[in-house]
């Protein structure tokens, strides 16, 4: 079974000592593809050279909501220009998170409006972080005429997962699903139907529950496959195809399209 990573945070410093071994341990682990969605305008270049080797590594080019200190005003237009020139596969990390005290809202709505019309402007799927904000986010996206993209480590609703189903959506589940006591996932990841669903680690946080408090590693993204094939009628081996075909959908790639402009 080959599986995709759909959020991998591989470039960042947490990684630095030992990537090449953590990106073979994931392949050993059946995990083919990884898209790794940059958060700073100072990481864009050096996660391109990371991807541009390997037609199994994604990248996305975003500013994250949460860096709003490590943002600058001339990063928007760099942004545009870094999507001309190089041609990211989406836009992301990019997104609202209403659930850490003091980050300015208004300035995370101005910054994601921003870059939805870079990604509109360009026909690039994006990659959310949504956090106590989705249905601000789902207000906004209905401006926008996006190719859908990934809801990262969705948690919401139902009725909120239809609406971003609606827009061309797929919807992350990672480590978190794991847990035995994440019951709300559980019960979302059974009653959603297959073709909205994609894996997902967010290496090196989100850790499941077998690595809880340790570093967490795409090599793990396995767990999340056989948790969720316990929670459908589907067995692993179809889970793991169709998600992988999902998220190629997402970003209009076939299996054997290179990740990069090379």
């Amino acid at each position: 079974m080959e599986l995709f990573d759909t959020h991998c945070h591989l470039d960042i410093a947490a990684f630095d000592p030992d990537r090449a071994e953590v990106l073979a341990a994931a392949r050993r682990a059946g995990v083919a593809r990884l898209l790794i969605p940059a958060i700073r305008r100072r990481d864009w270049a050096a996660l391109w050279a990371l991807c541009r080797p390997d037609p199994g590594l994604y990248p996305a080019i975003g500013l994250h909501p949460v860096m709003l200190d490590a943002h600058h005003d001339d990063d928007l237009a760099a942004l545009d220009e870094f999507v001309q020139t190089r041609r990211p596969v989406a836009i992301g990390e990019i997104g609202l998170d209403f659930a850490l005290p003091g980050l300015d809202r208004a300035r995370q709505q101005a910054l994601l409006e921003a870059q939805l019309a870079v990604a509109e402007r360009h026909r690039l799927p994006v990659v959310l972080h949504v956090r106590k904000a989705h249905d601000a986010m789902l207000a906004m996206l209905r401006h926008f005429d996006l190719p859908g993209g990934f809801c990262h480590a969705f948690n919401g609703s139902l009725q909120q997962a239809a609406r971003y189903l609606d827009q061309g959506f797929r919807l992350g589940f990672g480590g978190m699903l794991t847990h035995p006591r994440s019951n709300h996932l559980h019960a979302l990841a059974g009653a959603l139907p297959l073709e909205a669903l994609v894996l997902e680690t967010d290496a090196p946080d989100m850790s499941g529950f077998c690595h809880r408090h340790q570093r967490n590693s795409p090599a793990y993204l396995p767990e999340v496959l056989l948790t969720l094939a316990e929670l459908r009628p589907e067995s692993a081996a179809r889970i793991a195809r169709q998600t992988t075909q999902n998220a190629l959908a997402v970003i209009g790639r076939s299996g054997d399209q290179p990740a990069c402009d090379r």
